[in-house]
């Protein structure tokens, strides 16, 4: 059996849980340690200030946003692909993936470039102060250009996945973390670069990663072939990429807008709120990032299987995928309110008033991340199924629907708890969202099975 049978083996009729293990550790290993290098990251920047600290929190959305280019493009083509593998339409994956790929290198040039002109106003928005601009526009002139790799990166992180071939997406995930990891310290303190070797360090390693992609499409591993005249920008597929696609880029604007509101709230209490804050934003992020990475594994399954109309093997998928990331998000959880202060002062000199105010929202924040794993499997399933509205809807809630308001209106009333406190309240409101919107989208699909079931029996007749 050849690889390419497989991938096709592996989505279709393996066991769930060797398929989710097969599928979603290795993507979830890859984007852990992804998260991890951003975690290092801030640890050696931290060394060198409060105010450097800041600027690395407050470039952080504005390199998701250019990130989530690769995420409309990657995630939106993900899902139409799985459904299309599932009915054994290949020629259509084909054409998907290459329109894909090709759309999102050049959407993301355009927006990198119009970044770069209007860079200082865009920190200024994102909440950068008066002390810690200097080093943001330093940090982001090297690490927002170096994002065009990341686009391509990120994007063929959601094609390769959906394919069945989860190992490279680990393997290109790791080489460019581990890099990173590696090139931190080099930069930063021996060639005395700073925040500027922070810059450069990320964007040799995105490189080294794009690399590992192109050497995997170059020796035709893949089961698409990549080619620009295979680019269909027909009504169909763009719609499809699009239904699905939009709404993950939204989700990346509104954690970028979350971000940035957060740090603007918190720059009224000074630049060390700032960098604690942006300590427990990349602290969270390592937990989610993995839930994210295994879900990533369960999303190809889900469509696949929504898509050869194999129901049961759905629920199965969805059943394990929830209690599995719900462990994880229990034990990350508690890690987190057992050790907050302790954590948090690995990334200072000692200035107590960070680590104060890190702890408490680490400790909130440790709480409700136990319900990221229910609510992720939920929000990534419609997606992986092609129902954009309701996937932009429960994926919005989060940083958006629930986030928004609650970050405008609570720190008014309650200070800096109030920004302390406001993602764990939107934690809880998007959990108990998800259980609404939940309980009709498995009468459908029960109501769906029924369909097939008799159409099998009368066939059979």
């Amino acid at each position: 059996m050849n690889s390419q049978s497989k991938k096709m083996e592996l989505l279709g009729s393996e066991s769930i849980p060797k398929a989710l293990l097969a599928m979603g550790i290795p993507t979830m290993i890859g984007m852990l340690v992804n998260a991890f290098y951003n975690l290092v990251d801030a640890y050696f920047i931290g060394g060198l200030g409060e105010s450097q600290m800041g600027a690395i929190s407050v470039v952080y959305p504005l390199g998701q946003v250019v990130v989530g280019l690769g995420l409309l493009f990657g995630n939106g083509a993900a899902s139409y692909i799985s459904r299309l593998l599932g009915r054994g339409d290949n020629e259509n994956a084909d054409k998907v993936a290459s329109t894909a790929l090709y759309s999102s290198i050049s959407v993301g040039a355009v927006i990198i470039i119009i970044s770069m002109i209007f860079l200082h106003p865009i920190l200024k928005l994102l909440g950068a102060t008066d002390s810690i601009l200097p080093y943001a526009a330093t940090y982001a002139g090297i690490y927002i250009v170096s994002c065009i790799f990341n686009v391509f990166n990120v994007t063929m992180n959601n094609i390769v996945t959906s394919e069945g071939a989860a190992k490279t997406t680990m393997c290109a995930l790791l080489t460019g973390a581990v890099l990173n990891i590696a090139l931190d310290p080099l930069f930063i303190y021996v060639f005395d670069l700073g925040v500027s070797g922070a810059a450069i360090a990320t964007a040799i390693s995105q490189v080294v990663s794009t690399c590992v992609y192109l050497t995997y499409i170059l020796r035709k591993k893949s089961v698409f072939h990549f080619r620009v005249k295979d680019c269909t920008y027909s009504k169909e597929i763009m719609s499809e990429i699009f239904k699905i696609g939009i709404p993950t880029l939204v989700f990346q604007i509104l954690t970028s807008l979350s971000i940035s509101l957060i740090n603007n709230a918190a720059g009224n209490y000074g630049d060390s709120a700032i960098a604690g804050m942006g300590v427990v934003t990349r602290l969270i992020s390592m937990g989610s990032l993995s839930v994210f990475g295994f879900i990533k594994g369960f999303q190809p399954i889900a469509g696949y299987s929504y898509g050869a109309k194999k129901f049961d093997r759905l629920r199965e998928a969805i059943k394990t995928s929830i209690l599995w990331s719900t462990v994880f998000c229990v034990i990350f959880g508690l890690i987190l309110v057992l050790f907050p202060a302790a954590i948090v002062s690995q990334f200072t000199k000692g200035d107590t008033e960070m680590i104060r105010i890190g702890a408490a929202s680490l400790r909130a924040n440790g709480i409700t991340i136990m319900l990221f794993g229910f609510y992720t499997v939920y929000s990534s399933l419609f997606l992986a199924l092609g129902k954009g509205k309701e996937g932009f809807i429960l994926g919005a809630c989060r940083q958006g629907i629930c986030f928004i308001p609650v970050i405008l209106l609570l720190p008014m009333v309650w200070g800096l708890n109030g920004i302390l406190y406001t993602q764990p309240i939107a934690d809880v409101l998007s959990a108990i969202i998800t259980v609404f919107m939940a309980i009709p989208l498995h009468k459908k699909l029960n109501e769906m099975q029924r369909q097939v079931t008799v159409i099998n029996t009368d066939g059979k007749n």
